[in-house]
């Protein structure tokens, strides 16, 4: 009977644990471009710096604005405005968000400084099915946010499809 209790009681601990972690807080950083908000796990990005100057690179997919001088290092700039469908209007955004995942890495043109935040997964709401033409398979999910949206954007599917996009 003692072996059943100890049994019993290490299943409920673990059913504990993992409750706690489904409700553990993520860290998030919200990125603001054109007016609409976007979510990257944190773990993802590197920094973030203003950007002075871009030097166009041709032949380069259409999103890639270019590349930027970070102290030294090359770094491919991206304009996601396209990509997401939003207006290309006025001036050029003047941060760039470096994200990375192992040896690839890029700069997302931002219009400020982004937000880092802790969310919980409740937080989060599955993105739903997208028709071919407006499907961004970068797109994972939405934050609920104070008084509005943020859509997830999943940094692996994002760089291959920058590698990829033409």
């Amino acid at each position: 009977m003692a072996q059943v209790e100890g049994i019993v009681h290490h299943v409920k601990a673990v059913q504990a644990a993992s409750a706690t972690a489904t409700t553990r807080p993520a860290r998030v950083c919200l990125l603001s471009l054109a007016d609409e908000s976007f979510v990257v796990d944190l773990r993802y990005v590197r920094e973030v710096f203003e950007v002075k100057s871009i030097t166009p690179v041709p032949g380069v997919p259409s999103m890639l604005s270019g590349v930027a001088n970070l102290r030294g290092t090359v770094m491919p700039i991206a304009d996601l405005r396209s990509a997401f469908g939003l207006p290309i209007l006025g001036v050029s955004p003047r941060y760039a968000v470096v994200i990375q995942q192992g040896v690839q890495q890029i700069g997302v043109l931002v219009d400020k400084v982004p937000e880092i935040r802790d969310v919980l997964p409740d937080e989060y709401v599955t993105a739903a099915a997208q028709s071919p033409e407006g499907a961004h398979p970068f797109v994972t999910g939405v934050l609920k946010l104070a008084g509005r949206m943020g859509s997830l954007v999943e940094v692996p599917a994002l760089l291959s499809y920058v590698g990829g996009a033409r």
